[in-house]
């Protein structure tokens, strides 16, 4: 099989490919021609004192995970597979850059040229630093994961699979792209207020953990899933309320989605599936489950706040659902906070909420 953006053939000015084991050995050792081309795989990856590549460099593929000295690609580099992870002080691409696939995870890069091409798949997730991409990107599958600085996706954005998932500071979405029947995750993305019109048909939707989110347009159809958790939905539109959901990736009714209030603790304690059985503890709320279960007091005292209770539920399948029941002295509120099962009385569970292991080691001089 031959790369889309590798050399297909050597000509007179070319040199004879060599094997990949050569050409690791000719880099490393700073005597690589220039217009080494190299048969397969190169693995250069945790080369720690690599910084440069050679001019002209062709390969099927290239592996520089974990070169952390590396600040630079060869503006004439040819290959299909490129993996950057991990080059840290790796801030820019060079011009005309072409692959098939390119990973560049954990990198310093700011931005991407416009002259990128990847056809199949661009993974930039974890570059903190990136704040823009240029206009008129078109790739098969787009990740850019907790790319934690980036504002807006660019105009013109052309993909399948768009994965923005821990994009904390995106508020608003392009007027023109296009997300193709595909994937869309936008898994805690919490400045979103909405999304966008021209999302008319995806396969798959996670909108998990958009707290602002109120409402989904109604053009848009989602032929598989949604997955609801932390969003402010309380109703899907008409055209959406036969697709399956989904709670942090456990398959839910829209009951428990949208009418939490009328779940009860018979019905949690009854739910022999543990994953579920989560979902429906959190869904009802620890204060109203326990109210209702008849918990046992495993210890009871007193602190500046008032009285402290640890209860206890059993559960079928799972580990013991363990809460401290606490006032604030400030404010007269009661908070229940989970707390491991292994907690015996309500100082050792105050102490491991505050970090202690040994509930000796923790002395406040006043709980507030």
């Amino acid at each position: 099989m031959r790369w889309p953006f590798a050399r297909s053939s050597t000509t007179a000015s070319e040199p004879s490919p060599i094997s990949a084991e050569e050409a690791k050995k000719r880099i490393l050792k700073g005597n690589a021609p220039r217009g080494l081309h190299v048969r397969g795989h190169l693995n250069l990856a945790g080369c720690r004192d690599l910084q440069t590549l050679p001019r002209g460099l062709s390969a099927a593929s290239i592996d520089l995970s974990g070169c952390v000295n590396l600040r630079e690609l060869p503006y004439d580099l040819t290959v299909g597979r490129l993996n950057l992870n991990g080059c840290s002080r790796l801030c820019g691409l060079p011009d005309g850059l072409r692959c098939f696939e390119l990973s560049a995870c954990n990198t310093r890069l700011r931005t991407l040229p416009s002259t990128l091409q990847v056809t199949n798949r661009l993974d930039l997730s974890g570059c903190t630093e990136l704040t823009s991409l240029p206009d008129n990107l078109k790739v098969g599958s787009l990740v850019l994961r907790d790319c934690a600085s980036l504002r807006a996706l660019p105009e013109g954005l052309d993909t399948h699979f768009l994965d923005i998932s821990g994009c904390t500071q995106l508020t608003d979405w392009p007027r023109r792209a296009c997300v193709r029947i595909g994937r869309l995750n936008a898994r805690g993305c919490t400045r979103l207020v909405s999304l966008p019109p021209w999302l008319t048909h995806v396969a798959q939707l996670d909108i998990s953990g958009c707290s602002n989110l109120q409402r989904l347009p109604e053009t848009l159809i989602v032929s598989s899933w949604i997955d609801v958790a932390h969003t402010s939905l309380t109703e899907l539109p008409p055209q959406l309320q036969s697709v399956p959901l989904r709670w942090r990736g456990v398959p839910i009714t829209p009951r428990i989605a949208f009418e939490a209030e009328t779940l009860t603790a018979d019905e949690v304690l009854a739910q022999p599936n543990a994953e579920l059985r989560r979902v429906l503890l959190e869904r009802m709320g620890y204060g109203a489950f326990l109210a209702t279960a008849q918990a046992m007091i495993l210890d009871q005292d007193e602190d500046p706040g008032g009285e402290r209770r640890l209860l206890k539920v059993p559960l079928v399948g799972d580990e013991d659902l363990v809460c401290v029941a606490v006032y604030c002295p400030s404010t007269g509120r009661q908070y229940l906070i989970r707390v491991p099962p292994t907690m015996r009385s309500c100082r050792q569970a105050v102490a491991w909420i505050a970090g202690f292991d040994n509930p000796d080691d923790y002395q406040p001089l006043a709980e507030t």
